[in-house]
This record gives structure tokens, C-alpha cells and sequence, in this order.
């Protein structure tokens, strides 16, 4: 490990002490579920290299929805950062744009949380600017 590296996951891992004693919660847990998912469903293509889903659902209960929200922090953001860092250490090649999306869900226990990934498309600007677009008909 060099001493960049090591800097950072010191780094990372205080921050993420000092989010906890804030929060009343540990990130720890909900980062560890994501770099499994990121883990368990890498693929290993020709030449070594290594693909794994792009994109995240993070559903949280609705106390803990709303205990993250609250404070005004960017839980998506933070989440796709660590998951981004993760990635990079072993790495992976994203199948598209990364993006984790964090929402309430009421079909999760109180404190809890579920994680699923899949791969999502990329949709180039030109794609996008077209679909956007009325039909003629």
C-alpha cells in the first residue's frame, strides 16, 4: 500500500468515526453492503478486466431516511464517493455513469437497510437531447 493510499483510508476511516458520532449511526455498516454488492456481482471479462453493475438502490427506513436527510448531507453522494474509491483499489471498470440513489422505503425494518444493484445504460447527451424531443406525427 503506498503512503498516499494508506493517508486516505486513515482519512476515510476517521471521517467516517466522525459521521457516526453525529448521526447516532454506523456508515460502516451501509458502505461495507455496498462494496459486497460491488463485489459479489463483478465479472470478469476478457483481457482481466473486471465489470461490475453502475448502478445502486440503497433503501433505509424511513427513522433513518430521515435522520440522514435531515442534517442536509449528501447521503447518495457520499455513498457513490466511497463506493468510487472502492472500485478504483480493485480495479473495477463501471458498465456506465456510477450512481447510488438513496430513498425511504416502508418495507424496510425500523433501522435497517437493503441494497441491490444493476447495470444501467449509458445514455450519451446526443441519445438523451433526442428522446427529449417531440415526434412529428
Amino acid at each position: 500500500m503506498s503512503a498516499l493510499s494508506a493517508l486516505e483510508t486513515a482519512l476515510e476511516n476517521r471521517w467516517e468515526a466522525l459521521w457516526a458520532r453525529m448521526s447516532g449511526r454506523d456508515p460502516l455498516e451501509l458502505v461495507d453492503a455496498l462494496r459486497r454488492e460491488c463485489d459479489s456481482n463483478a465479472v470478469v471479462c476478457h483481457a482481466g478486466r473486471v465489470m461490475v453493475p453502475n448502478a445502486y438502490d440503497v433503501e433505509l427506513s424511513a427513522p433513518v431516511h430521515e435522520e440522514l436527510t435531515r442534517r442536509g448531507d449528501s447521503v447518495g453522494q457520499v455513498l457513490t464517493d466511497r463506493l468510487a474509491r472502492h472500485a478504483a483499489r480493485k480495479g473495477y471498470e463501471w458498465a456506465g455513469p456510477l450512481t447510488v440513489h438513496v430513498r425511504r422505503s416502508a418495507e424496510v425494518p425500523n433501522g435497517r437497510y437493503r441494497v441491490a444493484s444493476t447495470v444501467m445504460r449509458h445514455v450519451s447527451a446526443v441519445g438523451f437531447r433526442r428522446a427529449a424531443q417531440p415526434v412529428d406525427g
